[in-house]
């Protein structure tokens, strides 16, 4: 129910999960794009309730976790200033918050990293491969683990091969790791692999993940019509526009 997974999102961000209540949140944040993508919008938007319409907004929150306390068994700590809602209302409340939400950042004009990191799965080891670090390397990353992926690289003696610097960067950026990333993409995109776009790419994905939009305009016009990225790096410089 939807009033269930807004009470789970409120849980989460007020800190209030246990560890492997966390630890299995930030787990579908990462393998479930529909359910991270629903995270983003709710947090986003009490967010900017919170600055636009601060009393609405903190009341509206108050309710969250006064309905969640009563669904969970924890006692809530009630205020005179909260509005006793049933769970009918509580739905249509929380429907609307991801209505504004929606219509909000459609309005901002700027696109979201979530449109564009979609990654082609890694394929870099033979089925007789011993290496231990580069088979989990290409393990979590297939799984979007890329905190350990990038654990992973990091452990690789010999890391001079394109494809296995462009994945190592995707994990850190992945990982808001941007300054190692920017390395790595920097030094295959001076060089002449057929990974040299794909790295122009990234570093335009990283720019724009930090919304550092001026430097992601700059880096998706060096993409040129040749490149497998250059319908994708076109659409983002029209939203970006």
């Amino acid at each position: 129910m939807q009033e269930e997974l807004y009470i789970e999102f409120e849980k989460y961000l007020l800190n209030e999960m246990t560890t492997q209540e966390q630890s299995e949140f930030e787990n579908k944040l990462q393998t479930d794009d529909s359910f991270s993508e629903q995270f983003q919008i709710y947090k986003e938007t009490t967010q900017f309730l919170k600055l636009k319409f601060s009393k609405e907004a903190g009341d509206f929150k108050e309710n969250v976790h006064v309905i969640g306390s009563s669904h969970f068994g924890k006692p809530a700590r009630r205020r005179s200033k909260v509005i006793s809602l049933q769970s009918k209302w509580f739905a249509v409340a929380a429907m609307l918050v991801v209505f504004m939400g929606v219509w909000y950042f459609n309005q901002s004009g700027n696109p979201n990293f979530s449109d564009y990191n979609k990654y082609n799965e890694a394929h870099f080891i033979e089925r007789s491969d011993t290496n231990q670090n580069l088979v989990d390397a290409q393990t979590f990353f297939n799984a979007k683990d890329y905190k350990k992926a990038s654990q992973s690289f990091a452990k690789i003696e010999d890391l001079t091969n394109p494809e296995l610097q462009l994945y190592y960067a995707i994990s850190l950026i992945e990982s808001d790791d941007y300054a190692k990333a920017s390395v790595l993409l920097k030094n295959i995109s001076q060089g002449n692999s057929v990974y040299k776009e794909e790295a122009i790419w990234c570093s335009a994905l990283s720019s724009l993940k930090q919304k550092d939009y001026k430097t992601c305009k700059k880096q998706l016009e060096l993409i040129s019509q040749e490149s497998e990225k250059y319908n994708q790096a076109q659409k983002l410089l029209k939203e970006l526009d």
